[in-house]
């Protein structure tokens, strides 16, 4: 049985972890659930999950080298994980030099695999995307936040009756309707508005047993008090947060407000700190390494945001490579206040090809 530890962050003095062990048991699991504030217990089939609480240990790293010499660390590992926003495209433009840099990979025999914490597609539906842009990758080599959403509440075996309360996009149904579970609002709540008359009050499915927030852009005042009614009054209810990135591309143009701010309204509502599935949480990169066996000493991640995609890397003992066509730009990396240093950086993921142009 796939055997998994999941490492999310919840502030910046605690840190989760949730390991499925091989040994099952029979009986209901009850543990306390350090989401809540309150003493109420989680009532899960946890029969291989188990929490413990961990303090985190913060390492003083080197400042960042430029990447002067892309063959050598090519040569050094045996997979390379791409974020796409910011690193393969910006909104639905692609970024210059992508196909060309994705062919000299696999020429050279690396595999590729592309995490996002954009949770507004299905895996089926970013192989998509990936295709209308001219890109040739397989299903399988991707892994979207909303398939880790519902891989997480496999993993801990989320009971058939219960169901999930969804924040967000069409990749979240998709993705736990593929997972067999249940699930109601995303989408089609986006119409919906409160009138608050005298004595009105909201009623909410006393089946929910986790919220699921993401990327949203039919956010109201619905699902805010829908949300924060199952996870403050049904019993055990998980806050699950696909991730907490504060900006995102929707265009190629500027920034916009990201998934981050959805679970903020959440999170102010409940004055609960959701569990992360997505970067920088270890359990995509947990995942991604047992499923193709990988050692993530011989794994560099490339990402273009140093709080979700380095830390990612840098949790999961891997090597990291920042590039500044996304997020972060130099002056950001090189701030002193900035205490989050990747390995390397470069321009793009372009950058690579300079290795193709001295063998010319």
């Amino acid at each position: 049985m796939l055997s998994i530890r999941v490492t999310a962050t919840i502030s910046s003095s605690s840190t989760l972890f949730f390991t499925n062990s091989k040994k099952l048991s029979n009986k209901f699991s009850y543990i306390s659930n350090p989401l809540n504030n309150s003493s109420k217990p989680i009532k899960w089939n946890c029969k291989n999950s188990r929490m413990e609480s961990s303090k985190s240990s913060f390492v003083t790293k080197a400042s960042a080298q430029p990447l002067t010499n892309p063959a050598e660390l090519i040569d050094s590992v045996e997979t390379f994980i791409f974020d796409c926003d910011g690193v393969i495209w910006k909104g639905d433009k692609l970024i210059d030099g992508v196909p060309e840099t994705l062919d000299l990979l696999r020429e050279k025999g690396k595999r590729l695999v592309f995490v996002t914490n954009n949770s507004t597609k299905s895996r089926k539906q970013y192989g998509k995307k990936f295709e209308t842009l001219g890109l040739s990758v397989n299903e399988e080599e991707i892994f979207a936040s909303s398939f880790a959403a519902a891989a997480y509440l496999k993993s801990i075996d989320f009971p058939k009756d219960k169901k999930v309360y969804v924040v967000g996009e069409d990749g979240i149904l998709k993705e736990l309707e593929l997972a067999g579970i249940q699930y109601l609002g995303g989408p089609e709540d986006g119409d919906k508005k409160i009138e608050l008359k005298p004595g009105y009050m909201m009623e909410q499915d006393k089946d929910v047993g986790a919220v699921v927030v993401g990327f949203d852009r039919y956010f109201n005042y619905h699902k805010i008090q829908y949300a924060t009614l199952c996870i403050r009054e049904n019993p055990g209810c998980l806050f699950i947060a696909t991730n907490r990135d504060a900006v995102t591309h929707l265009t190629d143009a500027q920034e916009w407000a990201g998934g981050g701010s959805m679970v903020g309204a959440i999170l102010g509502s409940t004055k609960r700190e959701p569990l992360v599935v997505g970067k920088p949480s270890t359990f995509m990169m947990d995942y991604l390494a047992d499923k193709f066996k990988i050692q993530k000493s011989q794994i560099c991640m490339v990402g273009d945001r140093l709080d979700t995609d380095i830390v990612f890397g840098q949790n999961g003992g891997c090597k990291t490579l920042l590039v500044l066509s996304g997020v972060t730009s130099l002056s950001m990396l090189q701030d002193p206040n900035n205490s989050t240093q990747p390995d390397f950086y470069a321009n793009k993921i372009s950058d690579f090809l300079s290795i193709k142009a001295a063998a010319v």
